[in-house]
């Protein structure tokens, strides 16, 4: 088939949602999963196959491999990975931030990546190509007050990914990636009503899209953040 093969998870809402859009838009092959079953339900009766989507919670290793599996059979090796699910702490003080929710926060943000990593990525090195970009943020380069467990995990998404760039092949790149600020239900959830002087994810995933297409061995390593 024509077009690239796309893997994106966190496809629900958001950055993930609008990047699928606008992939498909430019004649690409997108497969993607998250944790809202209706949302992914939604995805997949509009877009049928070859594009492929499952409910999948990234925490959750054995649902990523069944995935991962199903993914790699059904859709092929993907030429770009872009681990964008992520959630955020509720704003507080870090000894204030329950460990259960932590804990959760860590799962999903940081060994959910390397989940999706450790089961694609074999594949991708196979054929001796291909891209991964990982999720990071402004506040993976930069802190704030009340978002330290957020902080952290794109912190370890920086480093994770720089020393994965360092063991990958001189045909493949790791790279992670800052969105910017964008107007999303997580950006509202810590900057509340000014969040609204941003952009939202659907402008933003018009430009978006492209520089991830862009991607190549060039950047490897370097951290970038999309236009």
């Amino acid at each position: 088939m024509t077009g690239k093969r796309i893997v994106i998870t966190g496809v629900s809402q958001g950055l993930g949602r609008c990047l699928v859009d606008e992939f498909i838009a430019l004649g690409h092959h997108v497969a993607g999963c998250a944790r809202n079953a209706d949302a992914i339900a939604d995805l997949a009766g509009q877009y049928g196959a070859p594009h492929h989507f499952r409910a999948v919670d990234v925490s959750d290793d054995a649902s990523v491999a069944d995935w991962s599996r199903d993914v790699l059979a059904e859709f092929g090796t993907p030429d770009l990975l872009i681990n964008n699910a992520a959630i955020i702490n509720a704003n507080a003080p870090l000894w204030e931030v329950p460990a259960e929710d932590f804990r959760r926060l860590v799962d999903i943000n940081i060994s959910g990546v390397h989940s999706v990593i450790r089961h694609i990525l074999p594949a991708m090195l196979s054929v001796g190509t291909g891209v991964i970009a990982n999720l990071s943020s402004g506040w993976g380069r930069s802190v704030s007050a009340h978002v330290a467990p957020y902080c952290a995990s794109k912190w370890a998404i920086e480093g994770m990914t720089k020393a994965l760039a360092e063991e990958l092949p001189s045909g493949m790149a790791a790279i992670p990636v800052s969105p910017g600020v964008v107007n999303t239900e997580m950006l509202q959830s810590c900057f509340g009503d000014s969040a609204s002087a941003h952009q939202t994810a659907g402008p933003w995933a018009k430009t978006a899209a492209p520089f991830f297409l862009g991607l190549s061995r060039k950047d490897n390593g370097k951290s970038a953040t999309t236009p």
